[in-house]
């Protein structure tokens, strides 16, 4: 089990893993070792998340999300593919935190009288310096 947040937790059958080889460090490794994850969450067959949750992931998850309902997360960083594995979780539970967060909803306020009147006073004064730059006809 993964938890996610106080109240979410997804299940390790919910999640596939990939390997493959690496273009990370690890020297001779990368030529021998399958180190690099993929790591594979089926958000439509999750039990650990509502019908809301899973509504809020594929809103602001979903260039991350296939056509299928996976979405992907891939590490490759480390020498080991068990470093590697812990690094893809890691992640996923970065980014479900943060697409399952509450968003404050803006309260929109009107401009005090003051900063209104202030930027009034500024515009004029710029603008009596540019007709001060105008030549003068003499007559």
């Amino acid at each position: 089990m993964i938890r996610i947040t106080a109240d979410t937790v997804i299940s390790e059958g919910d999640i596939v893993y990939r390997f493959s080889r690496s273009a990370g460090p690890g020297g001779q490794n990368v030529n021998k070792l399958n180190t690099r994850v993929t790591l594979l969450f089926n958000i439509d067959h999750s039990r650990g998340l509502s019908a809301e949750q899973k509504g809020l992931l594929f809103d602001r998850l979903s260039s991350r999300i296939s056509d299928d309902g996976f979405l992907t997360v891939v590490s490759q960083m480390h020498r080991t593919q068990s470093a590697n594995r812990k690094s893809a979780q890691n992640r996923l539970v970065e980014l479900l935190k943060f697409a399952l967060r509450d968003i404050p909803v803006r309260k929109e306020t009107d401009v005090p009288h003051g900063e209104k009147r202030k930027r009034l006073l500024r515009k004029r004064r710029r603008s009596e310096i540019k007709q001060l730059r105008k030549s003068v006809a003499f007559d």
